[in-house]
């Protein structure tokens, strides 16, 4: 690798000696090196030429030694580059102890990470120079280079089972001694009965077909978690503005009719008033939007990654998964991007520790299929089978009513939460209400409350409610 300005890369010819001598010489050292390095942890090509052979024997299940390496460099064609037999011999002279191979991978993978940040970063500039290069486009690349630099050199140790057993030990103690939930609740008791609340690194994928109540469901779910446990919690909304969300929030929150937050219909001095007390806790929440439209997917996790550092952030949401824009090198292979796009959110969560919220589309089949109700299924989830798989859980919103497939007027409101998959608990069906002109969500029990308290605020007021003309009771 030749760089600008006569800088010379990050290389140690005699330890890459030192190495390839010591597996030429004791299998352990062979096991320890194949477990760590890769041939791009080689500077000088003859050495990555010798490694490379080495793992071919490795694979075939041949003992490695002078050699069967040489015959494997011979067949390879590859022999007389690397200097002939003599050079294996000279390399198998030149270690000084096989039992410093650990120390001396530790630093061939150093030198190797810091010649793909070199790379990455000059690939970085010359783009930068670029001027038909795309600015988006540009820190999309630029983030996916340094990200994969340090991706492909990092290692999880294996852990043993007995630290496991005392780790998991001491969570099963703290959730003895507590009362409450062991991850983020969602605010809907029976949902955060069967969840336990969302878990950290957990990827939960909410799907519906359009205009069914995702982002209300979502956004219900986000000021729960913020309002009534301070829980900080991210939105990134790649579809409505942070401003148009904020007025969904207000909606919900103050109880008025959504007309009249969007400015439809004129506010009495009354209704001012109930709006500026019904907000003052929405207004403190620790509720962070970012409104970018088709973010990059790198761009998001760089993004969470500094809120999760600097706000303490213990919930993300994504609305909607589709909007996000994969790796430039996947563009026009939709599958392949959002299987991309999939993976990349399950690894955020996973490495940042926090739950990961992603709305999804549905197929059009889920309305088409013949014979049934809607109900949507796995095999619905839109462009891509690998958001099944990296999915912990996936719940999806059926509304019969919304999708034009119950003629019964009494349950327009009726909505059933599907928790279709699982990973780490049970699946089921949640009945809830959906009331459309305050963008909310309830369960069936509150609702019955909130119905009543109403009749019994008409009664005391003369005159039937609007919302129900007709006392049941």
């Amino acid at each position: 690798m030749e760089l600008e300005m006569g800088n010379t890369p990050p290389q140690a010819l005699d330890v890459e000696e030192a190495v390839l001598g010591a597996m030429l010489l004791e299998q352990t050292a062979v096991d320890l090196a194949m477990e760590d390095l890769t041939p791009n942890c080689f500077y000088d090509p003859r050495h990555r030429m010798i490694f490379e052979a080495i793992s071919h024997l490795v694979t075939d299940h041949t003992s490695v030694d002078i050699i069967t390496t040489a015959n494997k460099l011979k067949q390879e064609g590859n022999l007389e580059a690397v200097g002939g037999v003599v050079v294996l011999t000279e390399l198998s002279q030149k270690v000084g102890s096989a039992a410093h191979i650990e120390y001396y991978i530790k630093i061939l993978k150093q030198k190797s990470i810091q010649r793909e940040l070199i790379t990455a970063s000059y690939d970085i500039l010359h783009q930068a120079y670029d001027e038909s290069v795309n600015v988006d486009d540009l820190i999309d690349n630029a983030q996916t280079k340094i990200f994969d630099a340090i991706q492909n050199n990092l290692k999880k140790e294996v852990q043993d089972i007995g630290a496991l057993i005392n780790e998991a030990m001491g969570d099963i103690q703290k959730m003895q001694n507590s009362t409450g939930l062991s991850g983020v609740p969602s605010g809907f008791v029976t949902l955060d009965t069967i969840t336990m609340g969302w878990q950290k690194s957990d990827l939960i994928i909410l799907a519906a077909r359009p205009a069914i109540g995702k982002t209300a469901f979502a956004l219900n779910m986000a000021r729960n978690a913020a309002v009534d446990h301070h829980m900080p919690v991210a939105v990134f909304s790649l579809e409505m503005s942070a401003v148009q969300l904020t007025k969904r929030l207000m909606t919900s929150e103050s109880g008025l009719p959504a007309d009249k937050i969007k400015g439809g219909t004129k506010l009495e001095p009354f209704e001012w008033e109930q709006l500026d007390y019904k907000l003052r806790n929405l207004s403190k929440a620790p509720l962070y939007i970012d409104d970018t439209p088709s973010i990059p997917v790198m761009e998001f996790r760089t993004k969470v990654k500094n809120l999760v550092k600097s706000k303490g952030v213990r919930l993300v949401v994504v609305d909607y998964l589709q909007l996000m824009q994969g790796p430039a090198e996947l563009r026009g292979m939709r599958e392949q991007e959002v299987a991309a796009i999939s993976r990349t959110l399950k690894q955020t969560a996973k490495e940042l520790d926090v739950p990961i919220i992603a709305l999804s589309q549905l197929s059009r089949q889920t309305v088409q299929r013949s014979g049934g109700s809607g109900r949507p299924q796995l095999s619905d989830l839109r462009e891509s089978g690998s958001i099944e798989q990296d999915a912990d859980m996936v719940i999806f919103i059926h509304r019969p009513d919304a999708l034009g497939l119950s003629a019964d007027p009494a349950g327009k409101e009726e909505t059933q939460i599907i928790i279709a998959k699982h990973r780490n608990g049970s699946v089921g069906e949640i009945p809830m209400i959906f009331k459309s002109e305050q963008i909310k969500f309830m369960e069936q029990t509150e609702a019955l409350d909130v119905r009543a308290a109403s009749i019994v605020a008409s009664g005391i007021n003369g005159s039937p409610s609007d919302d129900f003309p007709n006392n049941p009771f």
